[in-house]
């Protein structure tokens, strides 16, 4: 009989990410996302009129990182103005979903991720909420693992 563990469904809430070693504690995560081109193909004397469909270009969706800012904590921002001085600074980041423990139970490896757009916080005197960031990465490919 299997382990009532294994057959529970698994939250998406508790998940943390790693750049550079550091883990940040961020509200939401989107765009784990691989998509890849289809490409079409019939053989010219093939009697059966039938295409054959062959797995094309990859191509991956934009990474999108939001959290609440902290004081003191500049990491988003400094990282994003730094790649317009240098845009060699490519990092690898990993996204953990993690078990009741914080152990990881599925991970995905971002890999050559450059930050192509940051958003500061919406600020309104008639709204009480918390100051959130935003980070918006492009990248080179997701290596999913467990």
């Amino acid at each position: 009989m299997a382990d009532v563990t294994e057959l529970w469904p698994i939250p998406k809430f508790h998940f943390k990410v790693d750049i550079d070693g550091q883990s940040y504690h961020f509200k939401e995560v989107t765009g784990l996302k691989l998509n890849t081109d289809m490409i079409e193909y019939r053989v010219g004397d093939d009697p059966t009129f039938i295409k054959q469909r062959v797995p094309g270009l990859k191509k991956f969706e934009d990474i999108t990182l939001k959290k609440a800012m902290f004081k003191n904590d500049s990491a988003l921002i400094d990282w994003f103005l730094d790649v317009q001085k240098n845009y060699s600074r490519r990092k690898d980041i990993v996204i953990s979903l993690l078990d009741e423990q914080g152990n990881p139970l599925f991970t995905w490896t971002v890999v050559k991720c450059f930050p192509t757009k940051y958003s500061g916080p919406d600020l309104n005197a008639e709204e009480s909420q918390l100051a959130m960031e935003e980070l918006v990465l492009a990248h080179e490919g997701i290596t999913p693992g467990h």
